[in-house]
């Protein structure tokens, strides 16, 4: 591992929830596997310093014993504080913010502004959070026109993340960020899967493919298994194979296959695959699915705007 735990970075995640401690338990592993190996596991893409001490900031005490517990096997390197946000954010070199969407406001603005806009000063903030744009929070931090004095660049991990599966969405910055920011941001949430970069317009958009995306196919699977068990399957084998069989497919499409092909070589003439196809198709599933996916993004939009009941007055 290039980095000593001497010219290490702090990394504070205010607001450790799931996905934050999934983010922290990935870090972590890592760190641990780099340093025991007997070869060095940097690439290119290796950021030149990495973080080597950790901060996870909580609001009740049940999570600041939940993540002592779960990730006790690392308390050298890392402080649990409770209720204790501004130490938190000092202590950091680069801030991950995990809180829902609705509490950003007391968290950085309101009386604490000035405190935790000085505390940020020139460190990179990463958010996780869905629907809240990068200049809101730049916003509740200084003000609509205040000076700019940290980075804040939006990621989505999704809820695979506690099994290092994620897809995370990175949102391209503006201005760019440096390339040490940059190979940093990357770094830390290849640790929990797979990432990607795109236009930070189309974040909500992401928001429902990447993290609404797992609900979806879970539904699929439930579906599949559903049938499966009307034709005499025990559930815990269809459910089982219903999950295998959409984890080969998607298996397939990562490996470079389109949808349609892989559709295609399985669907022969006259058989049993093109037949259920039909009924699918018949039922508007692919629209109905394509469908969800834009619902969710007006949802995401509406959501990070403020706005409460988004799916209430929905058509």
């Amino acid at each position: 591992m290039s980095s000593s735990k001497e010219d290490g970075l702090t990394l504070t995640i205010l607001g450790c929830g799931t996905l934050g401690t999934a983010i922290l338990s990935g870090i972590l592993d890592s760190l641990q596997k780099a340093s025991s190996s007997s070869t060095s596991s940097d690439t290119p893409d290796t950021p030149a310093r990495l973080p080597t001490r950790f901060v996870a900031c909580v609001k009740r005490p049940e999570s600041a014993k939940r993540i002592t517990d779960s990730l006790s096997a690392h308390k050298s390197v890392l402080k649990v504080l409770h209720n204790d946000n501004l130490s938190g954010v000092k202590a950091a070199d680069v801030v991950i913010l995990g809180c829902k969407p609705y509490m950003v406001a007391d968290l950085l603005g309101g009386e604490h502004r000035a405190s935790m806009a000085e505390a940020l000063s020139g460190k990179l903030l990463i958010s996780i959070l869905a629907g809240v744009t990068a200049e809101q929070i730049e916003n509740e931090l200084f003000g609509a026109k205040g000076s700019r004095s940290c980075r804040v660049v939006r990621a989505l991990p999704n809820t695979a993340s506690v099994i290092g599966e994620s897809m995370t969405m990175i949102a391209s910055a503006s201005p760019p960020l440096s390339s040490a920011d940059a190979a940093l941001v990357r770094w830390i949430f290849s640790r929990i899967g797979r990432v990607n970069e795109l236009p930070a317009k189309t974040m909500d958009a992401g928001t429902a493919l990447c993290g609404s995306g797992p609900a979806f196919c879970a539904l699929v699977i439930e579906a599949l298994a559903d049938g499966a068990v009307a034709m005499g399957v025990p559930r815990a084998d269809a459910q089982f194979m219903a999950a295998q069989a959409m984890k080969g497919a998607a298996g397939l499409v990562l490996a470079g296959e389109h949808p349609a092909v892989v559709k295609d070589k399985i669907s022969s003439p006259g058989g049993c695959t093109i037949g259920g196809l039909l009924v699918l198709e018949e039922g508007g599933v692919r629209g109905s699915v394509a469908k969800a996916v834009r619902e969710a993004t007006v949802v995401a939009s509406q959501l990070g705007s403020g706005v409460q009941n988004v799916n209430g007055t929905r058509f």
